[in-house]
């Protein structure tokens, strides 16, 4: 069977590539559902018992007025407050309030908020570490918090587009009954309560540049809001620490006066409460975090750091001594709803999952608190018989006085036989304890408040668990349909790349050396490629694994170099003897002005390249402790920040610089005095000495200063500028000889020109675009990433250098793979990891005046797949190989050539993403029930995604470079052909 054309295998190829795009949308829209949840809202039928049968229907809504009495009459239970203050600080850490294992907080941030510590001691405030449900970023903590309700794991992506929140919560139903809201903040809460507030101030949570700006927006207001009596709950969301988290970490200097600020506020409001309770209006304030952050700053991760957030309640007649001995200040983020619901006076949201919290209705009398612990299981009953199809608790409403053995039931069997068996138990209490209120007569055998309280917590907590953790239902169907699709797409490139390497079997570049002839057997490194690939995706099983697989990529990258320098070692004998005898026969062929492979003298260079990857790479798996477990281990990074800002820029502006030069000089080295190379070298120049200015002049100003904005848009322009012209204008103006004119000799020796000089225009193209693209990491990078950034270029042309040689004889599929490791293995040396929290944010607004989703986006994945995209574009740069075809260019088809010298650049990265893909996507969906499924699985299934993307990229800037210069130059060979015919 002759091999597929050119055309045909681009066509298979796109089709391929498309087929797994679908493949991929069909398994996330089975995967990652949104969340199913009862529709409508809780009415006055949520203060009636459940029993089995139909539920009754929702009532029609009456006037405010008239819901608010209702509800008063049937709730049993007395609100405590009449207004409500909301204040959100975003990503505090409750830790650096109530301190972490019963400790107090340190010194520092004890005297950074003072008043708050004082509510704390005197027990005018209750403080709980509020735990967070991953992913911990602000629109699913806002959701938890409102509707009680855990929010889709897809909400991460949503959190940069947030649509209304029409499910039922606790905004929703203070508006019913005629409250009157006004927010002030982050603009989230508008997105997600569009019409509720009759006053409001957003301000955009994403730039996270700015501090001060975004706070000051929020305090400007309340002098006048405290004095307004129009409004019954007041909403404050705060984003400048969490913007200095992201900025500077949990250890910024930022970070002192910005609790400073935030206690000011706090204390505040408690004067303005003090002086609502003295007007008899009855306020409760409640400080609240969304989520805390990562030593670094940032979150969105499933980490302690990241999951504790604060609930402080001031206002409360609780009196506690102190707060550091509350056994029960542990609590779930979406335990605020129905706590807040009954305080208030509403009924519970449908979807809420969460339970009263403890110790906050104590003021109540007994009789009040036992109602509102029965209010919130029955709310939870009806969602479990809406969850759980058949799901029946006869006897759970058990009016039964008798409650001899009760103590001593145990309760097991299936969780549906467990949760009627812990309702029932706790309704027999419950009916019991009232029976002895109403009753003189006093038996040994009674029913205490404490016995029944522990039965509805038992019960509350059983269930509330269940929920939180049960697994929505998931088309198996359209799994299957996305996974089968992605294997036909595997199955089309693995048949493209099999077919290129039947058509191209002789793939050594000196063919000189008759010892090294190719075989058909399997080398080495080919081996331990391929089982290194193998051995990665059985890695990524194992939850261990992939919360540290920096661990397996690095010892891909280096055992695969090992293996480079093995075989170095053992032909360095071979060459010095063969050297001789086939020196003069090349140079007979080949012109020694512009020698198209690089002369090898003594065979040393090689083991030099290997050596100096391999040594930067030590270096560069020592300068981030990634992953999960060790990131508490010194490493180099830590250091540096240490040293203080002035160390950092200096690092900063010695790379800016070293990359220039580095650059200039490669450029001059192959220059031939073309103005085309004169433009890459300008361009360069002049980006090298913008983004120095930045880093010297406006780095800690932030980007929110407009000289900031200026200067970063400019390096944009001319890095792209200077890549695109380069791209565009070079395959023109290189000089093209013409092969068909001369003796016979001539022709073999311009054939040989032909390959030098789409080298050359190759070469030319992919190191501007290397040089331009560590250029924009050393703009977007955080400043600890400079040094890295050049260890990656190192590496690269350390590669690059050792596959240029021309006695190194690997198949052309290892070389792309071992740059896709390397590319790997630096995406984690950059510090990255495989959860959100290590996603730099603050990078991906430089040269933003505003937010925008899609270009801080774009800027997002440019940071996060620095190396991965510095790799991969830079396989064009691989030398291209002597190959046994019918003819040899330009005599040969453009197809033929295209598929010889960037085929397997093209193919292979796609061939190995693909294998990753659909491996990674079999096993998580074999894991869809794992302990760990959201917070280990699911996240680097995004990064699998995102990489996908990345590769995609890579692969489409080898394609068009390579398939344009090679059109370019059949074009001008075809001209020249004319012009020596005629």
């Amino acid at each position: 069977m002759d091999p597929p054309s050119c055309c045909r295998l681009t066509s298979w190829t796109l089709v391929a590539a498309m087929l797994q795009i679908s493949g991929l949308f069909l398994f996330i829209l089975g995967f990652f559902p949104v969340k199913p949840a009862l529709t409508g809202v809780s009415g006055p039928e949520s203060y009636m018992p459940v029993f089995d049968g139909a539920e009754s229907h929702e009532t029609e809504r009456l006037p405010p007025d008239q819901l608010r009495s209702l509800y008063q009459e049937t709730s049993g239970v007395t609100p405590l407050f009449d207004r409500l203050i909301l204040m959100v600080v975003d990503g505090l850490p409750a830790e650096f309030v109530l301190g972490k294992d019963g400790s107090h907080p340190s010194e520092a941030l004890m005297n950074a908020m003072p008043y708050t510590q004082s509510l704390l001691l005197n027990g005018k405030a209750v403080g709980y570490h509020a735990r967070a449900a991953p992913p911990t970023v602000t629109m699913p903590r806002l959701k938890a918090m409102i509707s009680g309700a855990i929010a889709g794991f897809l909400d991460v992506a949503f959190n940069f587009n947030t649509q209304a929140l029409l499910d039922d919560n606790l905004l929703g139903q203070l508006h019913d009954i005629g409250w009157k809201m006004v927010m002030l903040g982050d603009e989230t809460w508008i997105k997600l309560f569009p019409g509720l507030f009759t006053r409001q101030d957003g301000v955009s949570s994403f730039y996270v540049k700015d501090t001060v700006e975004v706070d000051y927006n929020v305090s400007r207001h309340l002098e006048g809001e405290l004095a307004a009596t129009d409004w019954d709950l007041l909403i404050l969301h705060y984003l400048g620490l969490d913007h200095v988290g992201h900025i500077g970490g949990r250890h910024s200097p930022l970070m002192v006066p910005k609790l400073k600020e935030m206690d000011e506020v706090i204390e505040k409001l408690d004067m303005a409460i003090i002086h609502h309770h003295k007007c008899n209006k009855r306020t409760l304030l409640m400080v609240v975090s969304d989520h805390g952050m990562t030593d670094g700053g940032n979150h969105g991760g499933s980490s302690d750091e990241e999951t504790d957030s604060m609930s402080l309640f001031i206002g409360l007649d609780c009196k506690v001594p102190d707060y550091a001995s509350l056994s029960y200040n542990s609590i779930s983020q979406v335990d605020m709803a129905p706590t807040l619901a009954l305080l208030l006076g509403v009924p519970i949201p449908k979807n809420n999952v969460g339970i009263l919290i403890r110790g906050i209705f104590d003021s109540l009398t007994d009789r009040h608190c036992l109602r509102a612990l029965e209010l919130n299981s029955w709310q939870l009953l009806r969602l479990l018989k809406a969850h759980v199809p058949g799901f029946s608790c006869r006897n759970s409403m058990s009016r039964d006085a008798n409650h001899e053995g009760l103590e001593d039931r145990k309760c097991n069997g299936s969780i549906e036989e467990k949760l009627c068996c812990l309702l029932s138990k706790a309704s027999s209490f419950h009916y019991s304890w009232k029976l002895q209120k109403n009753s003189s007569v006093i038996s040994d055998g009674m029913i205490s408040l404490e016995m029944t309280v522990e039965a509805y917590y038992q019960f509350l907590e059983t269930a509330s668990d269940w929920l939180s953790r049960k697994t929505t239902e998931k088309p198996v169907n359209l799994l299957a349909s996305g996974i089968a699709v992605m294997f036909v797409s595997f199955a089309i490139l693995l048949w493209g790349l099999l077919n290129l390497c039947k058509e191209f079997p002789v793939l050594q570049k000196n063919t000189s050396y008759q010892g090294e002839a190719y075989t058909n057997w399997w080398h080495l490194d080919e081996i331990f490629a391929l089982m290194g690939i193998m051995g990665h995706v059985l890695s990524l099983s194992a939850s261990s694994m992939v919360e540290e697989e920096q661990y397996t990529w690095h010892f891909l990258a280096s055992g695969l170099y090992f293996v480079f320098l093995r075989k170095a070692f053992q032909r360095v004998p071979k060459e010095t003897i063969s050297r001789s005898s086939v020196q003069e026969k090349k140079d007979s062929l080949k012109p020694t002005k512009h020698e198209f492979l690089r002369k090898d003298n003594g065979g040393y260079l090689k083991i030099l390249s290997i050596l100096l990857v391999l040594i930067l790479g030590r270096i560069l798996r020592g300068w981030h402790q990634g992953g999960v477990n060790w990131t508490h281990l010194p490493d180099v990074s830590k250091w540096l920040e240490h040293a203080g800002s002035l160390t950092l820029k200096s690092s900063q502006v010695a790379s800016v610089i070293f990359v220039v030069g580095l650059g200039s000089l490669s450029l001059f080295l192959r220059s031939q005095r073309s103005l085309i190379y004169a433009t890459a070298q300008i361009g360069i120049f002049v980006s090298g000495f913008l983004v120095v200015l930045y880093i010297m002049e406006y780095q800690h100003e932030g980007a929110s200063a407009y000289g900031g904005i200026l200067i970063a848009r400019m390096i944009y322009g001319f890095l792209g500028f200077t890549v695109l012209i380069t791209a565009i204008a070079s395959p023109w103006i290189i000089p093209k000889s013409n092969p068909f004119t001369g003796s016979v000799t001539s022709i073999e020796v311009n054939k040989w020109s032909f390959h030098l000089e789409i080298n050359n225009c190759t070469y030319l193209v992919g190191s501007t675009y290397v040089i331009c693209w560590c250029l924009l990491q050393l703009l977007l990078q955080q400043p600890i990433n400079a040094v890295p950034v050049v260890l990656l270029l190192m590496q690269l042309l350390g590669s690059l250098s050792y596959f240029s040689i021309a006695t190194v004889n690997h198949k052309k599929w290892v070389e792309v793979a071992s740059l896709y490791f390397l590319g790997m293995t630096g995406h984690f040396g950059l510090g990255n990891s495989n959860t959100l929290a290590t996603v730099d944010v603050a990078g991906a607004y430089i040269g933003l005046s505003s937010h925008s989703t899609f270009l801080s986006g774009i800027l997002a994945l440019i940071i996060t797949y620095a190396s991965l995209l510095l790799f991969l574009p830079s396989t064009i740069l691989l030398p291209m190989k002597d190959f046994r075809h019918k003819s040899s260019p330009p005599n040969a088809p453009m197809g033929s050539f295209l598929k010889s010298s960037i085929g397997m650049a093209c193919l292979m990265p796609l061939v190995m993403n693909s294998i990753v893909l659909i491996s990674f996507t079999f096993i998580l969906l074999l894991m869809r029930n794992h302990l760990f499924v959201w917070s280990v699985f699911s996240p680097k299934y995004l990064y699998v995604c995102a990489n996908t993307v990345s590769v995609y990229i890579g692969v489409s800037f080898v394609a068009a470079t390579g398939a344009y210069t090679c059109l370019v130059f059949f074009m001008r060979s075809k001209l020249l052909r004319l012009r020596g015919h005629g």
